[in-house]
């Protein structure tokens, strides 16, 4: 096994998070493009993680903080690392190493670029991006917001801690129509298809329906609002992990359409 930098090659299966098999997770993939095409100039780093026969079997990426959607200065932060974990495509090939792999090449490649530590979310709940994981290998909490953790590891003393971005306002309403806001940063596929789904609800339910769409991408309009990623319905938050199907998001727009 060994671990090698995202070449044109691999490009598509990094973009379908190793997941090509997946008709929902394809959804996310043009967001994904976009936002990957505007990240890789400004510092994003992607790495996978190649078995004895050549096959792809896990991914990090992470980028400079000041391009992520968390606030810290001067370190690399992990947007997400995965192996995968399904039964379908190559099945499920954790537990092998691979993101133990994935994680020390990553350091490696930050020190190098001269970052002071690295940072990574993870969920307190044992699922994907645990936080567990990442302190087996050295990170400890930083910040947390419900559920999620952000979590640390410092490379110099004089290395500060990462922090969350907080709520600032709420998603916008009006009167006679149902509202339904989405934030997309681009970098999680599966918020993408999230975005995609509730793009095509919205317009495919008539005039009495408004779509608002956020790119936080733009750390401007990221630190304006303080949602990195989330879809709301007349300003009431829907759960995105997983994504929700296309006809559950119909069923809560039609649900707020009954009481106007």
């Amino acid at each position: 096994m060994k671990v090698i930098d995202l070449n044109d090659e691999h490009k598509r299966l990094y973009l379908c998070c190793l997941e090509e098999w997946s008709d929902e997770i394809i959804e996310g993939v043009p967001k994904k493009e976009e936002w990957f095409d505007k990240t890789r100039g400004r510092g994003l780093r992607v790495k996978l993680a190649v078995d004895d026969g050549g096959n792809v079997g896990g991914m990090i990426q992470y980028l400079p903080i000041e391009e992520s959607f968390i606030e810290g200065s001067g370190l690399y932060f992990i947007n997400c690392i995965w192996v995968h974990g399904h039964k379908q495509g190559p099945g499920n090939i954790q537990g092998k190493g691979m993101g133990r792999a994935l994680i020390e090449a990553a350091e490696a490649d930050a020190k190098e670029l001269g970052a002071k530590g690295m940072a990574a979310w993870g969920l307190a709940i044992p699922v994907w991006m645990k936080a567990s994981w990442f302190k087996k290998h050295g990170y400890s909490k930083a910040d947390r917001d419900g559920m999620a953790v952000l979590l640390w590891k410092s490379f110099e003393r004089d290395a500060s801690p990462p922090r969350w971005i907080k709520r600032k306002k709420k998603p916008p309403t009006a009167p006679g129509v149902v509202t339904v806001t989405s934030f997309v940063n681009g970098w999680c596929t599966g918020q993408n298809t999230t975005y995609e789904r509730a793009k095509r609800a919205a317009e495919e339910l008539g005039d009495r329906v408004v779509f608002k769409e956020f790119d936080t991408s733009n750390r401007d309009v990221l630190n304006e609002w303080g949602i990195a990623d989330g879809l709301f319905i007349d300003g009431k938050s829907v759960n995105t992990g997983p994504p929700p199907s296309y006809d559950k998001i119909v069923k809560l727009i039609k649900k707020r359409l009954k009481k106007l």
